[in-house]
């Protein structure tokens, strides 16, 4: 093999390898695109190959129990009611969990529309047919009420812009996507993990953030 084809060779090879790496460095990006995607088309075969609803759920009961739990504890002090309300919501964990471990509550949770722990509480309805499947549209969705005496709403809360969104690498097998509406306000997390070398699925949310 003469210099000129070695060099050829050496350089097709680094070319490869970059070509490889940039493309696992990536693949979570990819992951995030496409569950999203088809969360939003409400294709459910392609959702359960990119979400790991086991873990999911799993993850979905712990959150959403501790928001009743904080909830409580800052309310058992005062209205007596608001505890009562607190205790009923804890009861409908089971409904919230079973609305939001689906592609519908995937598409809200990857579009900026968490599970608050609310009592009754259900993602968005998918948008109408050639209508725009964005965020915004379906916080739009939610319908303002006031907060009964109880201090547990009962309903979504007023229209967002679409939120804030930041992604990256925790740790070489964790991929986390953060969420947040404005400056001071709440956010959460939708936590991925690697399955595989360049595959991902959605394993968890962190509504603390």
């Amino acid at each position: 093999m003469t210099r000129t084809s070695k060099s050829v060779v050496v350089t097709l090879v680094v070319i490869v390898v970059v070509a490889a790496l940039a493309y696992i460095y990536a693949s979570p990006y990819i992951a995030l695109d496409r569950v999203k995607r088809a969360a939003d088309a409400r294709d459910a075969q392609t959702v359960n190959q990119y979400v790991d609803f086991p873990a999911l759920r799993d993850s979905l009961k712990q959150q959403i129990t501790e928001l009743l739990t904080r909830r409580v504890d800052i309310q058992k002090s005062g209205n007596p009611l608001a505890v009562i309300g607190a205790m009923i919501g804890a009861a409908l964990v089971g409904p919230i969990i079973d609305s939001y471990a689906t592609p519908d509550g995937v598409a809200a949770i990857l579009n900026g529309i968490p599970p608050r722990g609310n009592p009754g509480e259900r993602p968005p309805a998918p948008p109408a047919a050639g209508a725009p499947s964005e965020g915004t549209n379906q916080a739009n969705q939610e319908t303002p009420a006031p907060a009964p005496a109880s201090g547990i709403a009962t309903a979504q809360e007023s229209p967002r812009q679409p939120p804030q969104t930041t992604a990256g690498y925790r740790s070489f097998d964790t991929f986390v996507v953060t969420y947040q509406h404005g400056a001071g306000d709440a956010h959460y997390s939708a936590i991925f993990r690697r399955s595989g070398l360049v595959s991902w699925k959605l394993v968890a949310v962190d509504l603390n953030g």
